[in-house]
């Protein structure tokens, strides 16, 4: 979780800080003073939850909020302030929380909890995907994955693009070898390309990201960190990693930037 925090007052911005790792200490939390650099902070590696005082000079943060929901619809704005006038501004623009001062710990647990967009965990993911430019895979710490045949992974990829989805053993041939026909030879050849593909997983003890059920397969999205799926939630690093390339080395990759 990327928690951004931003107040004008630095004996305030850094109680509201101190709340915030108190709180999650596992997120990643940044304080700033000036509202434009939070602004520029969630726009190039994106937030999940943002705390604006309301009252500060030059912008307010109900300005800021319009300008963050630009960037990224479902981020969780929670306003921080001493006073209730901006009340109605604030619920008008769906935002998640409100807090009045003096923060504390309980009062942004409580908020915390009560999230108008739940931000998934990433915890659980036991494989990194890369989509964009050439297709990748790594473990957590960043070891890339070797799948023992090129086919496999090329499975692995159409199951990824695929987001979930289940797939027959049909389609999946299909989209490997567009022109050829579904015959014997090839549903044999088929299988030997899936048996690779759990074999290089369970390797690595990852054989549970793919669900596997009577001739069809998918993964499970949870145990994935995916740019792609990042950017689909409007991430703000994924969007901006985006350079017009989706998996580049496969000719049936179809992903289309303008569709978001």
């Amino acid at each position: 979780m990327r928690i951004l925090c931003v107040d004008d007052e630095p004996l305030a911005l850094e109680m509201l800080e101190q709340a915030a790792k108190e709180t999650k200490p596992d997120a990643e939390v940044k304080a700033f003073l000036k509202p434009s650099l939070l602004l520029e902070e969630a726009r190039t590696n994106g937030c999940d939850v943002a705390f604006l005082d309301i009252h500060m000079r030059g912008k307010t943060g109900v300005e800021l909020a319009k300008e963050l929901k630009e960037v990224n619809p479902k981020m969780n704005i929670i306003f921080v302030t001493g006073f209730d006038e901006y009340t109605g501004d604030a619920m008008r623009l769906r935002a998640s929380g409100y807090v009045m001062k003096p923060v504390t710990k309980e009062k942004l647990e409580a908020e915390l909890q009560e999230l108008r967009f739940p931000i998934v965990p990433q915890s659980d993911a036991i494989l990194k995907v890369q989509c964009f430019g050439n297709f990748d895979v790594f473990t957590p710490d960043g070891t890339p994955v070797h799948f023992e045949r090129s086919k496999s992974k090329e499975v692995f990829a159409y199951l990824v693009h695929r987001h979930g989805s289940s797939c027959t053993v049909k389609e999946i041939a299909a989209a490997l070898f567009e022109d050829e026909p579904y015959d014997l030879k090839q549903q044999a050849y088929m299988q030997k390309i899936f048996s690779a593909m759990m074999k290089s997983l369970k390797k690595i003890g990852a054989e549970k990201v793919v669900n596997k059920s009577y001739n069809s397969l998918s993964v499970n999205t949870k145990l994935l960190d995916c740019d792609y799926y990042r950017f689909q939630e409007l991430d703000a690093g994924a969007v901006n990693a985006y350079q017009n390339e989706y998996m580049s080395q496969y000719y049936w990759a179809d992903f289309l930037y303008e569709d978001y």
